[in-house]
């Protein structure tokens, strides 16, 4: 008898990203922010300004996913409606040192950090006589250091708080489930505490699947993904050199081991914004021999978060999805409409790469490649689903 397939386990991941994924760009003043919140955006809604807190309150817009597939889909079929998956980028206030105490806009700063699922922090690398430097000298590492110690004090001050609440329960002594299970979280935020202390992020630590659910409850500043956003000249980034890339990468393997440091040319991506066409812009980037790094921004933000796609498709509407990964065939179904999970009785899924070798739904079924899955089925990136529910059916 031929050994059963072992199934993989289901992860539980911190945070609780949904199909409307927030990211917030983060940074200390005058580091092109705004001005990279306008770009990848195509907003006026920013404010970039050459002094400190020239954004007050952040702002916010959507942005498209770059997505391939789902073009191709909607020229197969040519429906009246196109909706893209997005993200939803924040431009917020800049810190400064000392913003966990409530200094500069730190209470606003750290605020909206907490409301956001994952950070892009921008770090200035350019040298620019014009454009005031907070403190007064272009130094990554240092300003890395600023930004990092203000998350991970405030989240110290969360977690001692926390901790307090824990306290008022476990000292009231006896050996009821509540106080053991108490007693149990008062170690993990002990350990949470002396790992901030220790200048680590929350983030980039392992932990159970059952320290993990405890953790989300808290909303720490560390916990969040991020992505670091080195903002070079267009001349450094186009020749990939910069004096302090070193530094900064040495920087994030210690103190932010695994995640992602991407250059960008905010000046550039500014200077593609004010062209007119794709065409322009394409002209222009193959000219000075280099590329956006907007669409690879978008979608590292979304693998970061263990986010992926699946499709609705037909005459009427093509439409992408976002969900995380091991989402079931059910809660894929709620992203569309609650009432869908709830009363969800079978998926007929088909595969992407599937729908376009046979070109069309008839043929996909005729060579036995349209699948019906239940409510066990986890969603797999790029499935295109048709979702039967007891009060409708929608796709």
């Amino acid at each position: 008898m031929a050994p059963k397939k072992k199934v993989a386990e289901k992860p539980i991941l911190l945070g609780r990203p949904g199909n409307n994924l927030k990211s917030g760009i983060v940074g200390l003043a005058n580091v092109g922010k705004s001005t990279f919140f306008q770009a990848i955006t195509k907003s006026p809604l920013g404010n970039p300004a050459n002094y400190p807190f020239a954004t007050i309150e952040p702002e916010e817009a959507r942005v498209i996913v770059p997505s391939p597939r789902f073009d191709t889909l909607c020229d197969l079929y040519k429906p009246k409606s196109e909706v893209p998956a997005f993200m939803t980028i924040y431009d917020i206030a800049g810190l400064t040192k000392g913003a966990h105490a409530g200094e500069g806009l730190g209470n606003n700063f750290l605020a909206n950090i907490r409301a956001v699922d994952a950070i892009f922090q921008v770090v200035r690398c350019f040298e620019d006589s014009d454009i005031i430097h907070i403190n007064d000298e272009v130094n990554p590492a240092v300003d890395l250091d600023i930004v990092f110690d203000e998350l991970r004090l405030k989240d110290i001050e969360f977690a001692q708080k926390h901790l307090e609440g824990i306290e008022k329960i476990t000292r009231r002594g006896g050996q009821s489930l509540e106080v053991k299970q108490k007693k149990e979280e008062a170690e993990l935020v002990k350990r949470i505490i002396q790992l901030l202390e220790d200048r680590q992020r929350v983030a980039n630590q392992v932990w159970t699947a059952k320290e993990v659910e405890l953790i989300n409850t808290m909303f720490l500043l560390t916990a969040k993904p991020c992505i670091y956003l080195v903002n070079l000249s267009e001349r450094d980034y186009i020749r990939k050199k910069n004096k302090h890339l070193l530094k900064i990468k040495e920087w994030v393997d210690k103190h932010s081991p695994g995640d992602l440091i991407i250059p960008i040319s905010v000046c550039l991506e500014e200077k593609l914004t004010g062209m007119g066409s794709d065409e322009e812009r394409e002209a222009y980037l193959k000219e000075i021999g280099t590329q956006s790094a907007l669409p690879k921004i978008i979608t590292s933000m979304r693998q970061k978060l263990d986010l992926i796609s699946f499709f609705t498709g037909g005459p009427d509407e093509v439409r992408e999805w976002t969900i995380r990964k091991w989402y079931t065939a059910p809660q894929a179904a709620g992203t569309i409409h609650t009432d869908l999970e709830k009363t969800f009785i079978l998926a007929q899924v088909i595969k992407y790469d599937d729908l376009i070798e046979y070109k069309d739904e008839p043929s996909v079924k005729a060579a036995g490649k349209l699948m019906m899955k239940g409510k066990d089925y986890y969603v797999e990136d790029g499935d295109i689903l048709y979702v039967k529910a007891a009060d409708g059916k929608a796709r």
